[in-house]
């Protein structure tokens, strides 16, 4: 039996007054998924536990099948497993995103929490620069991808609090510093970059091309080192992770799971989408078990962009489900799916929720005669009965086949 997830981050939405009172799913055609949900196991999943924030990296670690309340530290740990940092004790890791701010000082407001979804090459720059005047030897910038860049302090206190930018698209940033103990020395690192970045001539050469400026890095997300039990000694299954973002691959390092690196795989609908397919079936033919991860509908859904989740959530259907689905057929090996978002990202929000996911578990041993009057999508999902509370069970269902 071959296993693969295959998740489209933040595909799940609210009801769209303005489109006749449908979601997102609803509306995009996707005959493919809807294929799945037919012939499938159709349901909704909690993968935020209560008292956790609606974030990436609890909501994967939930679908991966680990409780965050036993295993969670922070997000910014994660990545920095993927980004090959070695955390040592007493060390914090904090995301830290290159953002482009409106308006000076006090008044600023987070217009752009990627700077405009800035690319790997020009971000590596203003790493560098930032680099030689902000890392010391009590802290230290790491480069990573696109506007996703990683900042670690030695003694830091974890329990500072901190705000993802892409929570605060449009609003004044003052009151959603870091605050509480320890917090003035990351205050202080952050101001300092605004004062380093105002005058860089790389944007200098944005702004004549009509990009938006890089004005600071933001820093949050923090934590101390993560470990997890081997997703082998879980479930018996070796296995590979492929996304763009460090995130993801972190949490399938420390899982024990291979990450494979796509080229031109860019978070974003631009990706690779035929890469990422031949990598996970290549992986497949030597493994049992590949977790896909696709980031497009989730940076469609903080952007609050109709037009562009549509796309995002259609070409994760036509790109990704159904050349998997084809060539596992014509395989003619036994296979299980599960599919589904790790959490809403609504278009009214900009940001995560903390509601149930649709997902479906198809087995193409057990697929009925007939398939069912359902497809994928929230209200379907909802009237199929079945609620998966504690969403990091989901994993031992797909795996058992219970």
């Amino acid at each position: 039996m071959k296993y693969i997830v295959l998740l489209g981050d933040g595909m799940a939405d609210c009801q769209l007054d303005d489109h006749g009172g449908k979601t997102p799913l609803q509306i995009s055609r996707t005959p493919c998924m809807d294929y799945l949900a037919g012939y499938g196991t159709l349901g909704m999943a909690f993968t935020i536990p209560e008292g956790f924030d609606p974030g990436s990296d609890v909501a994967n670690m939930c679908v991966l099948g680990y409780d965050p309340k036993l295993h969670y530290t922070g997000r910014a740990p994660i990545e920095a497993v993927s980004m090959g940092v070695s955390l040592q004790p007493g060390d914090i890791a904090f995301r830290c995103n290159l953002v482009s701010l409106a308006g000076r000082d006090t008044d600023a407001v987070m217009d752009d929490y990627s700077a405009g979804h800035i690319t790997t090459a020009e971000a590596h720059r203003f790493i560098a620069a930032l680099k030689s005047e902000l890392d010391s030897k009590t802290c230290a910038l790491y480069p990573g991808i696109s506007y996703r860049h990683l900042m670690v302090w030695k003694n830091a206190d974890e329990h500072i609090k901190t705000n993802a930018p892409h929570d605060i698209t449009g609003r004044a940033i003052e009151p959603y510093l870091p605050e509480g103990p320890g917090s003035a020395r990351i205050r202080e690192a952050m101001f300092r970059s605004r004062q380093l970045l105002a005058n860089h001539p790389l944007n200098r050469e944005r702004l004549a091309q009509g990009k938006k400026p890089v004005s600071s890095i933001w820093l949050w997300g923090q934590g101390t080192a993560v470990k997890l039990p081997s997703f082998r000694e879980k479930y018996g299954l070796s296995g590979s992770v492929i996304s763009a973002v460090d995130l993801i691959k972190g949490l399938g390092i420390s899982a024990g799971l291979h990450s494979i690196d796509v080229p031109g795989a860019t978070g974003y609908l631009d990706t690779n989408y035929a890469g990422k397919v031949a990598a996970a079936l290549g992986a497949l033919g030597q493994q049992d078990f590949v977790y896909l991860h696709v980031e497009a509908p989730d940076e469609a859904g903080h952007k609050g962009s109709f037009s562009e989740k549509i796309q995002a959530i259609e070409d994760f259907d036509a790109k990704i489900v159904q050349p998997v689905v084809e060539a596992l057929r014509t395989a003619g090996e036994p296979f299980r799916i599960l599919l589904l978002p790790d959490h809403p990202t609504p278009l009214c929000l900009k940001t995560h929720s903390s509601d149930p996911v649709p997902f479906i578990l198809y087995d193409s041993t057990h697929a009925p005669a007939w398939p069912l009057r359902q497809s994928y999508c929230e209200p379907d999902a909802r009237a199929a009965g079945l609620i998966i509370k504690d969403g990091w069970t989901l994993m031992d269902r797909f795996i058992t086949g219970t």
